[in-house]
């Protein structure tokens, strides 16, 4: 008989990016105590960026992630170009926007192939998984090589990339130079399409989350690098106006801050991006994603592999696309001084929206940063499918609840080392 009295912990979360752990007490037959806890030391990238010159935020955010740095990158710059009343040429942001979907396929193929998949499975790693499925392994590294190149060729270097410059880059590519990667991406794309059948065919459980879903919008195209926030509740704003109404606050247990949406907890991320935007994905990839069984929104965490795969299909053809009709621009970038003492930058990490805001003084420095990463957003919609999650299984083992926590975990693809950025330092003068 399993105990009504009983606690739970997994000190390292285990296939996730960073350090975190999760304790559970579960008193009376109930779960009493659920926490995501984010042990990872804070990492003060927004005081680092106080004082520095208002051109160096790309370079500098862009380490706060291995994974996906290029988020940081374009967030950045979208914040400070709008402080210095910036319009880039389309060309430049096509060539932003392709290194952008490089990120996304690099980091959405690590997450189903090597972090998530292995959950379907029942085995431990993607060492294991290859034993078992050998050929979707090599398919996963194919698509993330082909990720990696667009990052390379576009932002110097496929991590950490050092192409990118506040009004576009410090080179572009000519269009010779994008042929042996048109190559690659037209093997990837039957590739993406095999991936979205591949994790179509897993067992997922029949679960529907309430939460508030939060994305990116923008009327022409899926959006990526930019647009406005929409909500599944009906808020429309700018990224000027995301402050108004999110709060982001500490709790105890995190070296993260929690952040909710007008009072409420929400979610950002593939099942937010897909409910909002569906309608626009291309023809391939809206395909893909009615085969395997999407409808137009879905709310099921676990079935947030499949709209992964789906985004990587949508990625591929939007970078083959924009390939085909680029034309190299007349300049690289365009520069200016800040004109705005105050810049805000959205756009759709892989992981969910990515805020910036910049305050810059009359020389151009910068005074004041904010940064509010997904996982952050996330937490409270993570610790709340947690307790639902322990609650409805409560006669499982002790191992197998475990268990069954660490995969929930997973199905929202948690950047641990993005979200920490706080420590509260008590000082007892004596």
């Amino acid at each position: 008989m399993v105990p009504r009295n009983r606690e739970l912990t997994v000190r390292a979360l285990a296939r996730v990016e960073g350090e975190g752990r999760v304790d559970v007490t579960v008193h009376d037959g109930r779960a009493e105590r659920v926490e995501l806890s984010i042990y990872e030391p804070p990492r003060f990238f927004e005081s680092f960026l106080r004082g520095r010159h208002f051109l160096e935020p790309p370079d500098i955010t862009s380490r706060i992630c291995g994974i996906c740095p290029v988020a940081y990158q374009v967030s950045a710059c979208n914040a400070v170009e709008q402080a210095c009343e910036l319009v880039l040429d389309r060309s430049v942001l096509d060539l932003r926007r392709l290194l952008y979907c490089g990120e996304w396929i690099a980091s959405h193929v690590l997450h189903i192939y090597f972090l998530h998949a292995p959950d379907f499975f029942g085995v431990p790693d993607s060492i294991a998984l290859a034993r078992h499925d050998r050929e979707a392994v090599e398919r996963g590294l194919a698509l993330k090589k082909a990720g990696n190149a667009i990052l390379e060729l576009i932002g110097g270097r496929p991590i950490h990339p050092v192409n990118v410059r506040i009004g576009g880059f410090h080179r572009t590519p000519t269009r010779a130079e994008l042929g042996p990667l048109a190559d690659q991406l037209r093997t990837a794309l039957d590739h993406a399409v095999a991936t979205v059948e591949w994790v179509s065919a897993f067992e997922f459980p029949d679960i529907e989350l309430d939460h508030d879903l939060v994305a990116l919008h923008d009327d022409s195209r899926y959006a990526i690098e930019d647009g406005e926030i929409w909500s599944s509740s009906g808020l429309r704003c700018t990224a000027d106006e995301f402050p108004h109404h999110v709060t982001e606050h500490q709790v105890p247990h995190s070296t993260a801050l929690h952040a909710e949406l007008d009072g409420r907890r929400y979610l950002a991320g593939p099942l937010a991006r897909y409910s909002i935007n569906s309608a626009q994905l291309t023809d391939m990839a809206a395909r893909t994603a009615t085969a395997a069984g999407l409808q137009g929104s879905c709310r099921n965490p676990y079935r947030s592999i499949i709209i992964r795969a789906v985004e990587v299909v949508y990625a591929v053809e939007e970078a083959l696309r924009i390939i085909e009709r680029y034309d190299r621009p007349m300049q690289p970038f365009i520069a200016g001084p800040p004109v705005r003492s105050v810049g805000h930058g959205v756009s759709e990490a892989p992981r969910g929206l990515l805020y910036h805001r910049y305050e810059l003084d009359p020389t151009g420095l910068i005074s004041a940063a904010s940064i509010i990463p997904p996982t952050s957003q996330n937490q409270a919609a993570i610790e709340y499918d947690l307790r639902r999650t322990v609650d409805e299984n409560l006669t499982l083992t002790d191992d197998e609840l475990t268990a069954l926590c660490e995969r929930t975990i997973r199905n929202y693809d948690p950047c641990i080392s993005c979200a920490t950025h706080f420590l509260t330092l008590k000082i007892h003068r004596r």
